[in-house]
């Protein structure tokens, strides 16, 4: 079986990747608890953040990729 878990493969991109979360929640409309604590957020608003940041990495990669070719 598997070992998943969601640790980063880059540990520094930690900081990015919540820079983006607050980004795209704040494009969203979403405020996010100032405490840190996710478990008062509705599934609904948690799982939008979670693909507007999936579509803005794959934005980015293919952007990476047209760019090396």
């Amino acid at each position: 079986m598997a070992n998943r878990t969601n640790q980063l493969v880059v540990p520094q991109a930690r900081t990015a990747m919540e820079q983006l979360k607050y980004e795209v929640a704040q494009e969203l409309g979403i405020q996010l608890p100032a405490d840190g604590y996710y478990g008062n957020m509705t599934t609904r608003d948690m799982g939008s953040i979670g693909g507007f940041i999936t579509r803005r990495l794959i934005q980015i990669a293919e952007q990476q990729l047209a760019g090396r070719f």
